[in-house]
């Protein structure tokens, strides 16, 4: 036992110098224990975790070198669950719990566009009818469906208008998305429609110039440069997408170029690496200069301006932030003349991010551009310490590019099957054919063109930069419209993305033969997510939709409805087909191959009609069901407690399992545990 302690001792004594990487591992792990709890923790019970966080991390430094990096560890772990823990709090507010149809008034602080292509407002300094103060959102958010003209929407507009309202949904599907969670963090109280044009009722205050700075300058880029490249120059340079189609949308995530349409890591690396070879070598080419400034660390801090100024100009989303961090860090250690591609500048990147938006975590966004960015200083960094050849001097910006964009997409491939059950067949040509024109021509058009705009002159920069956009959306048609372009994957289980990530950060970062380990967690998390099983049926926490898993597919009961869910269902389960498509499968009972039949009724008048269950075992409704139906009767009474409902067949037996089994009484989902921590 000493002997193998003493091993131990070695091993873990030789990983000094190469821990820091592991505290964003460590902080993250905490973050997502908090999210997985099925109960909110108490004020008491935090305040024992960060004690016992600093007691823990005290402690194991006097016990002994190879294990205080544990204490440490357990220390991050319990800091991350505090930490998520206070931010939930922190953005706390009001959620309507009923369906509202009245006045609604307020402030326009943000403008995109719905999944539906639908132009949508957020409002903020919210006025509702007949509701206090107290019980008013902070935010609501409006999808515009009005034919008639009316007020166009303006930032920091004071609007009015007569809309639906009713509470953030939750998932649609046992373990699936959860939107309740995401509105929470984004302080949304309700989410609505209206039909009424908007109505001005004050000008705007001026209390938010950049957000209206940069709407106007969305709207000069898209007259100056027309269609859709205009609309991306302007989604690239001010972040707002309200131009953008959706089926030009729909073919950029075919072809796996939609991260070029997000301000995200590329963007703010491509913009910051520009500003600085320029200036590093415009001083260079100045020798009175040259030999008296230290050229690096001042393009350094001239290219984090323009980083800077590039955040506050796209509306500082968490993408971008994310983005804007990561860049802001290479830069520094640039300017302390120090390595800025390093893993540890990805780990101090991390726990800043980590840091100041813990929900940021649990998106794809943090997740696929931290995998990117790691595995390609990983694989890099081995290349540049390995006797590998890299091929001629004049090939090897070529290979650097296909290098770094098939690893990029390795790393990031798993994420977005994951969380969007699609992958790109074609993704590696796209990029290839596109990325290399982003950053010689895209983005330094965009600098161009922001340095021209005082003089009026930046109708140049947009033109190249409009030649280098057609390009792309070409780019992105053409791959999407080849055949088997959109491969769909299942839906993994919950344990199958941490496992796959602790494995793949275990081989990066882990020093020695023993990282082939992380190895076996990667294999085992495929195995985990081929072996994933889909529920039997899926019930909509409405009772309007359900859908029979069969040989063909899932079956759904009505071909149109419930579209969003039906969309989710479908993918969820690999499955390219439409809701009408799917909706054909349905039979008049669907009892194959469940050995159980069960019927949807969809309707007041249907619902009245039914004097029994028609032979059925379960009998599901959107509306109130007549009394003393000798079945199993799931109606939207029963799964507004419940929320969407899933059924697996064991046999003859039936296990169900239901979105708050998943969720639990969270903050964001539960009026009751909200009133407790008032």
């Amino acid at each position: 036992m000493p002997q193998l302690w003493g091993k131990m001792r070695l091993a873990l004594l030789t990983q000094r110098g190469h821990l820091f990487g592991w505290a964003p591992v460590c902080l993250a792990c905490g973050i997502g224990l908090f999210f997985m709890q099925r109960v909110e923790l108490s004020v008491p019970t935090l305040v024992l975790l960060a004690v016992g966080a600093v007691i823990v991390g005290v402690v194991t430094r006097w016990i002994d070198a190879a294990v205080s990096p544990f204490g440490v560890g357990v220390a991050l772990i319990l800091i991350g669950v505090v930490l998520a823990a206070a931010r939930a709090h922190l953005v706390a507010g009001p959620v309507i719990g009923w369906r509202y149809y009245g006045p609604v008034e307020g402030r326009i602080v943000g403008i995109d566009r719905s999944a539906s292509d639908a132009l949508r407002i957020t409002l903020d300094r919210v006025v509702l009818r007949d509701v206090a103060p107290a019980q008013t959102p902070r935010r609501v958010r409006l999808s515009l469906h009005s034919e008639q003209a009316g007020t166009d929407p303006l930032p920091g507009l004071t609007v009015m208008t007569m809309a639906h309202l009713s509470p953030p949904s939750g998932p649609v599907e046992p373990g699936g998305f959860d939107f309740q969670r995401h509105a929470w963090f984004q302080m949304l109280g309700a989410v609505g429609y209206t039909r009424v044009p908007l109505m001005a009722l004050e000008p705007a205050d001026g209390a938010n110039r950049m957000f209206a700075f940069r709407m106007a300058l969305s709207a000069h880029v898209q007259d100056t440069l027309p269609g859709e490249p205009g609309a991306f120059a302007a989604a690239i340079m001010t972040g707002d997408r309200s131009g953008m189609g959706q089926g030009t949308l729909t073919d950029l995530r075919v072809s796996n170029l939609a991260h070029l349409l997000a301000i995200s890591g590329l963007h703010m690396g491509l913009l910051a690496g520009f500003v600085f070879a320029t200036l590093r070598y415009g001083l260079a080419l100045m020798p009175w200069v040259a030999l008296r400034v230290q050229s690096k660390p001042l393009a350094a801090a001239f290219a984090l301006a323009a980083a800077a100024m590039y955040l506050a100009l796209s509306g500082g989303s968490i993408a971008t932030e994310r983005a804007f961090i990561m860049a802001a860090v290479m830069l520094v250690a640039v300017m302390l003349n120090r390595r800025a591609l390093s893993l540890r500048a990805v780990a101090l990147a991390a726990l800043i991010t980590l840091g100041l938006r813990p929900e940021a975590l649990m998106g794809p966004g943090f997740q696929m551009s931290f995998a990117a960015t790691t595995a390609l200083i990983a694989v890099f960094g081995w290349l540049r310490d390995s006797a590998v050849t890299r091929g001629p001097r004049w090939a090897r910006p070529v290979i650097a590019v296909v290098v770094s964009s098939g690893v990029a997409g390795f790393a990031t491939a798993p994420i977005a099957a994951a969380h969007f059950n699609q992958f790109a067949h074609y993704g590696l040509i796209a990029n290839l054919l596109s990325v290399p024109l982003m950053g010689v021509l895209v983005m330094p058009a965009a600098v161009l063109s922001a340095c021209l705009l005082p003089f009026g002159l930046e109708g140049a920069g947009l033109w190249v930069m409009g030649l280098g956009l057609k390009w792309i959306l070409a780019v992105a048609h053409w791959t999407a419209g080849l055949d088997g372009a959109r491969g769909m994957v299942i839906s993994p289980g919950p344990w199958v993305l941490p496992v796959l990530a602790l494995g793949a950060l275990f081989v990066i970062l882990w020093q020695g033969r023993l990282r082939l380990i992380g190895l076996v967690a990667v294999v085992g998390a495929l195995v985990m997510w081929m072996q994933a099983q889909r529920p039997d049926v899926l019930i909509a926490d409405t009772g309007a939709l359900v859908g029979v898993l069969t040989a063909e597919g899932r079956a759904l009961s009505a071909a149109a409805g419930g579209g969003f869910v039906a969309e989710n269902w479908l993918e969820n389960d690999g499955d390219k087909a439409g809701q009408e498509q799917a909706a054909r499968r349905w039979g008049a009972q669907m009892a194959e191959p469940l050995g159980f039949q069960i019927l949807a009724i969809k309707g007041k008048r249907a619902a009245a009609g039914l004097t029994d269950c028609k032979g059925a075992d379960w009998v599901v409704l959107n509306t109130t069901p007549p009394e003393g139906l000798p079945c199993t009767v799931i109606d939207p009474e029963r799964l507004r407690r419940t929320g969407a409902m899933a059924l697996f067949t064991q046999g003859k037996a039936i296990k169900v399992v239901t979105a708050r089994d998943v969720t639990g009484k969270r903050l964001w989902n539960s009026a009751e545990v909200r009133m407790a921590f008032r």
